[in-house]
């Protein structure tokens, strides 16, 4: 258990680090002159590094385990997230995100390798959601309190005072972290298996698309518009905003606690992904047809995204499924390669997307209604592919 209490605190770390911008980003805009683009990049930045490393991180937890594969990284982020407490031009920002992208990349997975590693498969959608709910606390922590923060005390000072937390955890992690028994490779016969072995895995191949778009739309949402939109289409000052957001918020821990158990529930993943992503479809189109809505029944649409879209756990429990344990940490961190390198590809794309919009004399509301649109279409088409995947019925 305290493996596992160092490894969500670590965790929590990490939510705050993918979402805070969305908070502070008109007052980052202004101080380090960025624009919706360039804004885009910065956020993106943070997923690109943390996608980038998934394999080797895959690869070290199966070889040297959860401590060392998780701690060192760690420092990373500490560092990163200094630079950018200090950035004056736009490519501080970017490498300041870049370099707490690769310092948070193995925290989630190190977590989940130790749950695949200790727990039964049929309980793995439980944990594995449950460590996203405590989790998204961080989430929590990166609306109204980063908002009272900054105001209070400046961005700048509070991102360094999160970059002493992150050091602080990292110790702890690897003072604190007790690594499972080694996984038997003796019925294997040979090398151990690697990569290729879970890219053979055809069960897995029509969860990829969905993984490209799901997770990564919420987080581009929450992480990167959903402030922007409180601001720009409704004029809300800071902490305003903030509680605003804070609704998403809400709505994405108690998304990712009643998640975890339906699975078991229901006796089927698939169809739990797939109920969430259609509502969360519905909550697109919603903002997409009516993007000037009040401030209310615009939170509650969010939260309807944040809540209902949150399917990440059980998609990841979905693939758990047909891993075999000599590649578990291969193959989470190849599905959670997919999960992050979506949302480093959606970041830009979106952000070049509402600067295209804002040259083409779009109002604010106009273009986050076109965003939003943009986004269900995406997510109902890979909806779409999801739906031919093999289910994986959990024990009861």
């Amino acid at each position: 258990m305290p493996t596992l209490v160092v490894l969500v605190f670590g965790y929590l770390l990490s939510q705050f680090y993918r979402s805070f911008l969305a908070v502070i980003a008109p007052e980052l805009a202004t101080d380090v002159h960025l624009g919706p683009a360039e804004l885009g990049i910065v956020s993106a930045a943070f997923f690109a590094a943390f996608a980038l490393v998934q394999l080797p991180i895959g690869a070290s937890l199966d070889r040297f385990g959860a401590r060392r594969t998780v701690a060192i990284p760690m420092l990373s982020a500490v560092v990163g997230a200094a630079v950018f407490a200090l950035a004056r031009e736009p490519w501080h920002s970017v490498a300041g995100m870049a370099l707490i992208g690769f310092g948070c990349a193995p925290i989630y997975m190190g977590a989940l390798w130790v749950i695949g590693r200790t727990t039964t498969p049929a309980r793995f959608a439980l944990w594995s959601s449950a460590i996203v709910g405590v989790g998204s606390l961080g989430n929590l922590a990166a609306a109204t309190p980063l908002a009272a923060a900054a105001a209070g005390f400046g961005w700048r000072a509070t991102m360094l005072g999160i970059a002493a937390a992150t050091l602080l955890s990292a110790f702890f992690v690897f003072l604190v972290v007790k690594e499972p028994p080694p996984a038997d490779h003796s019925a294997a016969g040979g090398p151990k298996p690697g990569i290729a072995a879970v890219l053979r895995i055809r069960e897995l191949w029509p969860l990829y698309p969905i993984a490209l778009v799901s997770y990564p739309i919420v987080v581009a949402i929450r992480g990167l518009w959903v402030g922007p939109y409180f601001s720009q289409v409704h004029g809300l000052a800071p902490v305003d905003r903030g509680n605003a957001v804070s609704v998403m918020v809400f709505a994405m821990i108690a998304g990712a606690f009643v998640y975890g158990p339906l699975d078991r529930w229901f006796g089927t993943r698939k169809w739990v992904v797939t109920g969430g992503t259609v509502i969360t479809i519905a909550g697109l189109a919603a903002l997409a047809f009516a993007p000037a809505m009040p401030v209310v029944p615009a939170s509650l649409m969010f939260g309807v995204i944040g809540g209902f879209g949150l399917t990440y756990g059980v998609l990841m429990a979905h693939s758990r499924a047909f891993l075999p344990t000599p590649v578990l940490g291969r193959g989470l961190t190849l599905m959670n390669m997919f999960i992050i390198g979506g949302a480093a590809i959606l970041q830009p794309l979106s952000g070049a997307f509402m600067e295209a919009m804002a040259n083409a004399g779009a109002s604010p509301a106009a273009a986050h209604g076109a965003l939003y649109g943009a986004f269900a279409v995406a997510l109902t088409a890979t909806l779409a592919v999801y739906l031919l995947s093999r289910d994986a019925v959990p024990a009861r």
